[in-house]
């Protein structure tokens, strides 16, 4: 697959990737991010996903070293492994006179071991990672499906592409029945808050909600959730929708604490809407 960059982030990329690639430990490098999603904007960020085995990593100083090489604005950022966080691992911010640069460490074996699980139905999430809901481990296997590889000497990255090449069954039901679950569970807390006029835990409620929602649209479309960013616009491109959902949506979220009680039947409308979508819902608790 080919990747038309601007020309700009093209002459650094040249300038990049024989500097990475003799890094030893490199396993491979790909673009991410918008720009392997088509989605760029002329200001958008060079996302590099560098990955390595965990039995052999690459050498940091030598990621630093290069960073601090293609730096317009002083030193920049670099990270030692894992020290953003389980999921989102580390990597560096840099500022170029191409824009800004990301990289971004992915441990192959991590990755590999995620995307197994998912075939299995099993999924995670680390709600400490980052807004707006946490790092959920599905954004492994979005990656792994959008990303362009550039370099790829024992075809890691396209191994791992050919087990995301089709959203998995058994990933599928689980993400519908499990997150219309929580949702349902959810509007249960959600009414009992409403009651009693408490506004933190009513509007906590329909986010969550509404972000269990998100989830199971992602699902019944076959479609890897890649982050809660753009993640409506994402939405607003699916042909299995409720008509008008995002509408009702973005109405919902702009007043929800004016009238608690009827915030929360609209959320439960939405997720009755939702619901209808999937003929396989069977609920795991009722009250």
């Amino acid at each position: 697959m080919m990747i038309k960059l601007p020309d700009d982030k093209q002459t650094l990329l040249d300038d990049l990737l024989p500097r990475l690639t003799a890094v030893p430990g490199m396993a491979a490098v790909v673009i991410g991010g918008s720009l392997a999603r088509g989605t760029a904007r002329p200001d958008s960020d060079l996302d590099l996903a560098l990955y390595y085995h965990d039995a052999a990593p690459f050498d940091l100083a030598a990621i630093r070293a290069i960073a601090e090489a293609i730096s317009a604005e002083g030193t920049p950022t670099v990270t030692g492994f894992y020290q953003w966080g389980a999921w989102v691992n580390g990597g560096a911010w840099i500022k170029t006179r191409a824009g800004k640069v990301d990289f971004l460490y992915r441990s192959v074996e991590h990755v590999r071991r995620t995307i197994d699980e998912a075939h299995a139905g099993h999924t995670h999430t680390d709600y400490e990672q980052q807004p707006t809901f946490g790092f959920h481990s599905t954004i492994y296997l979005a990656e792994t499906h959008d990303c362009v590889p550039v370099y790829d000497p024992d075809g890691v990255i396209a191994a791992l592409k050919a087990t995301v090449a089709t959203y998995p069954p058994a990933l599928k039901a689980q993400m519908i029945t499990g997150n219309l679950w929580s949702a349902e569970f959810t509007l249960y807390h959600a009414q009992g808050f409403a009651a009693t006029g408490d506004a933190y835990n009513t509007v906590g409620c329909l986010t969550r909600m509404l972000y269990k929602l998100t989830h199971v649209l992602y699902a019944l479309n076959e479609t890897y959730f890649a982050g809660d960013k753009r993640s409506q616009d994402k939405i607003a491109a699916f042909a299995i929708k409720p008509e008008g959902y995002l509408a009702a949506v973005e109405a919902l979220l702009r007043h929800p604490g004016a009238d608690l009680a009827a915030s929360v039947a609209e959320v439960e409308r939405l997720w009755r809407s939702v619901k209808a979508l999937s003929d396989d819902y069977a609920p795991l608790w009722r009250v």
